[in-house]
């Protein structure tokens, strides 16, 4: 069995430990008292059954009452320890994968799909704890029967234990070419589970849309086709269990027949007493268990193996974005940002920042305007440390962002996105993510800025839940809500990435009325779309092909830049259509 990732999940089995020793010792306690019973059979039918006392049987008889009552004090022992041990497994593994997704930067996630990162925190965790609470217990447990069952029988009839023994030949032969043909088809199952989750999670998210464009014919055939991807491996999977299990389950009848032979033919001779024989099979009988659940453990070894690979797969991936060592915390910030020789491309592909110097004053608001796809999200990103730099470096105060914690830069710096994200929850749940000690003067202030008053009119005000992604709302509440929970925050630098793309005008002129007056004191870096914003900038960057090509005030730049009028007026014609 390949174990090596499953050998990797040693320190989350270590604060077990104790578990571990008290649920093998437990087992070895109860499969004591069941070994302890056919020896007890043997006693009962050579000695008071062959002489006719009756004394002696009840003796016996209720010595092994007490052996089986034993027996199940030790397996609710067995199994609820395991259960525990399991359990606590399965919570320290989700938490740790959890956490280790939410500290990798956004690159990460736009590279997954997220379908796979679902099923590998909750279908393959979930596997690795069913093998650590069953399969690896009854596997132990398993061993440990064979064992000492087959000292016994050594003990009884050592012709017949041989016969025993040499069942375990063909055992081992199956059991490697099962474990190779299935720990294949197992890793394709539960890829075949990631991509059929994110296919269901897509058509969810995305029911509108295919409603809108009458297209659920279309991607029910896709969920079709991906079902049956899955349904095929499975079936393969099905089909090379029962292969195997119809396989292991001849062993144990084999041996029994040949036990029952020669075991006959020693009675015969006389050197078995019938008592010996009745024992023999009956410790025979305490192996067909082990036997045929060896099919069963070796799947349930082969999946949680794959599934730990997969996990693994995800937490070796270090975080492109980290703390760095000897990183300092900025307890105060001025908000003073700087770009210096900034360059920036995603991955090995063509630059899209080049050569970017901006220097913004605390209090300052600087508008990013340009074409679609010159840069001005990934430039606003960089401040946060959503993404980071390829080339130069941004400071805040004077700091590198990459020598600050991301916890102390990130508590200083607000976003509001052009597409925001709400979470199922509350509104005020919503509004406090980024401040959860805000108070209510808070939240009406920053609601008030943002025009989002019309979560008290909602059935339950701001304990009114919003629906996954905030989709019972609309595009411009969203919005706005985003923009609050922004404002929120207090921060002294803030990011808006157009966020008021979806409001209509006259909604737009009264949030900006309100943020003229909220920015003050605040450097912002406003990412500009529509030229009305353009009124809350002191100043404004053009970029042009991933280069600042001009900075100035709106005003300059429309008199001296051509190519900045040109955007300008695409967009309003892009408005008005």
């Amino acid at each position: 069995m390949r174990s090596s990732a499953l050998w990797r999940l040693k320190p989350y089995l270590r604060p077990h430990y104790g578990r571990l020793v008290l649920m093998t010792v437990v087992a070895g306690a109860g499969l004591g008292a069941a070994t302890l019973v056919p020896l007890v059979v043997k006693a009962l039918i050579d000695g008071p059954v062959a002489r006719g006392e009756r004394s002696g049987i009840w003796l016996l008889a209720l010595a092994a009452l007490g052996l089986g009552l034993f027996e199940s004090v030790a397996a609710f022992l067995r199994r609820y320890t395991s259960g525990n041990l399991a359990i606590g497994l399965e919570t320290s593994l989700r938490s740790d994968l959890y956490a280790h997704l939410q500290r990798q930067p956004v690159a990460f996630h736009d590279g997954w799909q997220s379908g796979q990162l679902l099923s590998r925190a909750l279908t393959d965790v979930k596997v690795i704890r069913r093998f650590f609470g069953f399969g690896l217990v009854f596997l132990v447990v398993n061993l440990f029967t064979f064992a000492v069952v087959l000292v016994l029988m050594v003990r009884l009839e050592p012709l017949l234990a041989g016969i025993t023994a040499l069942s375990a030949v063909p055992l081992l032969a199956l059991s490697r070419r099962f474990e190779r043909e299935y720990l294949a088809v197992s890793r394709q199952v539960q890829d075949r589970h990631g991509d059929l989750a994110t296919l269901v999670e897509e058509s969810a998210l995305g029911i509108r849309v295919i409603k809108a464009f009458g297209r659920r014919r279309l991607m029910g055939r896709r969920f079709g086709d991906q079902a049956r991807l899955l349904y095929e491996s499975s079936i393969r999977q099905v089909r090379l269990r029962a292969r195997f299990w119809a396989l292991i389950d001849m062993i144990p009848n084999l041996t029994m027949a040949a036990v029952l032979l020669f075991g006959g033919l020693a009675v015969g001779r006389g050197a078995l007493s019938l008592g010996g024989l009745v024992a023999f099979v009956a410790l025979l009988v305490l192996l067909v268990w082990p036997i045929e659940s060896l099919g069963e453990i070796l799947a349930m070894a082969e999946e949680a193996t794959s599934a730990a690979e997969r996990v693994f797969e995800v937490l070796d991936t270090e975080p492109g974005i980290r703390d760095r060592p000897g990183a300092v915390v900025l307890a105060e910030a001025r908000g003073r940002i700087r770009f210096e020789g900034v360059g920036f491309s995603y991955g090995s592909g063509a630059p899209v920042l080049r050569g970017i110097d901006l220097d913004l004053a605390p209090g300052e608001t600087l508008a990013l305007v340009g074409m679609t796809g010159a840069g001005k999200t990934t430039l606003a990103s960089l401040v946060p440390r959503l993404q980071d730099v390829s080339e130069g470096r941004v400071t805040l105060d004077g700091h590198d962002v990459r020598d600050l914690t991301l916890a102390s830069l990130r508590s200083h710096v607000g976003m509001a996105f052009e597409d925001p994200i709400l979470f199922s929850a509350s509104v005020r749940e919503n509004l406090l993510l980024g401040a959860p000690h805000a108070g209510d003067d808070d939240i009406e202030a920053a609601l008030a800025t943002a025009q989002a008053g019309f979560v008290h009119r909602l059935p339950w005000g701001l304990h009114t839940r919003v629906g996954e992604q905030g989709l019972s709302l609309s595009g411009g509440q969203r919005q706005r809500l985003a923009l609050a929970r922004a404002l929120v925050t207090r921060p002294r630098v803030l990011v808006l990435d157009d966020p008021l793309s979806a409001l209509d005008v006259h909604t737009e002129a009264l949030v900006e009325r309100g943020l003229r007056r909220e920015l003050e004191g605040i450097t912002t870096l406003l990412v500009v779309h529509r030229p009305s914003t353009l009124a809350l900038a002191d100043r404004v960057a053009f970029l042009q092909d991933g280069r600042i090509a001009a900075v100035g005030t709106h005003s300059e730049l429309l008199e001296r830049v051509p190519a900045y009028r040109d955007v300008l007026s695409r967009e309003v014609e892009e408005l008005a259509s």
